[in-house]
């Protein structure tokens, strides 16, 4: 349960900053001005698609914790036999993370108007985001060749379970931002462009924070996170 709360108050508090970014918590009726000013400062609607990419990402971060939570809880079980970590996910972590780097450095050409810039972002994003896939399968693979199927013991199943479902959410966003570089090649404005942008690089950041959490679950690290909160709870 410390997890859940955990998990969901920093959820919470990366909407409540994201809000405020887009201006959703200023008090317009304190601010002082003339009618002129207030018309000249107007910031644009907020996208529609930004608004229900942060509703999607609160789910599927209440989605992830309460996994957490279950996989913590069914740890203190006796037939739980923990499973070695492949090496190959340190490697494919140093992947993902450059990855949203790549689209993170996108997301800033796109803004200047670099139109090279933005393409070889995307290109190095998207194959970043291939090679990650690949090494979690080949990481799976390696458990499998070594006798650590999914059926073995629950340990096995969680990991197997959160990895995949972790690598479906990629393969989604993948998908889109697969997308997004062919909207370049046809030739699609810029504006489209640098939201399609901007969408996946928040998603591709988020994805990275649940994959760090999950991959502290796997090697252990989360644990002593878990008796710190329980610590300061009671």
């Amino acid at each position: 349960m410390s997890v859940v709360l955990v998990f969901l108050a920093g959820v919470a508090a990366i909407v409540i900053w994201w809000l405020s970014g887009q201006g959703m918590m200023s008090k317009p009726w304190m601010e002082v001005g003339t009618l002129d000013d207030a018309k000249g400062s107007a910031k644009p609607p907020i996208p529609t698609a930004k608004i229900g990419l942060g509703i999607f990402l609160a789910v599927v971060g209440a989605l992830f914790s309460l996994l957490a939570s279950a996989y913590l809880s069914r740890m203190s079980s006796a037939d739980w036999w923990a499973m070695p970590i492949p090496r190959l996910l340190w490697a494919n972590t140093a992947v993902l993370i450059a990855s949203c780097a790549a689209l993170q450095w996108t997301s800033v050409e796109a803004r200047r108007g670099h139109d090279e810039g933005m393409r070889l972002g995307l290109d190095v994003a998207l194959a970043t985001a291939v090679l990650f896939l690949a090494g979690q399968v080949v990481a799976w693979l390696q458990l499998a060749a070594a006798g650590y199927v999914l059926a073995d013991n629950p340990a096995n199943s969680f990991f197997y379970m959160l990895t995949g479902l972790h690598g479906l959410h990629i393969l989604g966003g993948l998908a889109v931002l697969a997308r997004t570089r062919m909207r370049l090649l046809a030739g699609g404005s810029t504006a489209s462009a640098c939201l399609g942008i901007d969408l996946c690089a928040t998603y591709w950041h988020f994805m990275l924070v649940v994959w760090l959490l999950l991959f502290a679950l796997f090697t252990g690290w989360a644990n002593d996170l878990v008796d710190l909160c329980r610590q300061l709870v009671s």
